[in-house]
C-alpha cells in the first residue's frame, strides 16, 4: 500500500490559505507579508501533527473544489466577496476553527501590522500608558462631548428598588 500522506502543504494550498485568510481578515491597507508570515505560522504547526495537517490539506482541497464546481475558478482567484460567501459556508469545520484560532493570534501580534494599526506595543517596558501619551488615538475621530442633560435627581426603576443602611438595595 502506498502512503498519500501529505509530508506537507503544498504551494497551490498555501496560495489558498493565504487567500482564505486576506478573505476571513480583510484589512486592504495590509500588504501581503503579514498574510504570508501567518500562513507560514499556520504551516509548521500542521506539520507537528498529521490530524491537523490532513484536515488544512483537505479542508483547502475542498474549499478549492467549491471556488471550481460553483465559480468555475480556484478559490484564489475569486474576489472578496465570492471568497467570503464561501467561507460563511465553511465557518464551522475543524480545519477553519484552527486556521482562525492561529491567525487570530498571528495576523494581530505582527509588528508590521502593529505599525499599520497605531499600536505601539505593550506599554510596561516603557513605563506605562499614563505618561506617554495615552490619550494619542489619532486614528480614531475626536469624541463628542455633551453636557449631561438628564433628571436632576435619581429615578425610581423598580418599585422595590429602595435604599437600605448599607448603601444597596433589596
Amino acid at each position: 500500500m502506498v502512503d498519500t500522506t501529505p509530508d506537507t502543504v503544498s504551494p497551490a494550498a498555501r496560495t489558498n490559505l493565504v487567500r482564505l485568510l486576506r478573505a476571513a481578515y480583510p484589512h486592504p491597507r495590509f500588504p501581503d507579508g503579514p498574510y504570508e508570515r501567518t500562513a507560514d505560522t499556520i504551516i509548521e504547526q500542521v506539520d507537528e501533527s498529521l490530524w491537523h495537517r490532513l484536515a488544512l490539506v483537505q479542508g483547502l482541497e475542498s474549499l478549492d473544489a467549491a471556488a471550481q464546481h460553483s465559480r468555475g475558478t480556484g478559490f484564489a482567484d475569486l474576489d472578496d466577496e465570492q471568497a467570503l460567501a464561501l467561507l460563511r459556508g465553511i465557518e464551522d469545520a475543524q480545519f477553519f476553527a484552527f486556521v482562525r484560532g492561529v491567525t487570530v493570534v498571528t495576523l494581530y501580534n505582527d509588528h508590521e501590522v502593529w505599525d499599520l494599526l497605531g499600536y505601539e506595543g505593550e506599554s510596561y517596558s516603557k513605563g506605562g500608558y499614563l505618561h506617554r501619551g495615552f490619550d494619542d488615538l489619532d486614528w480614531l475621530p475626536n469624541p463628542r462631548i455633551e453636557e449631561y442633560d438628564g433628571p436632576e435627581r435619581i429615578v425610581e426603576v423598580a418599585p422595590d428598588d429602595q435604599l437600605t443602611t448599607t448603601g444597596g438595595t433589596h
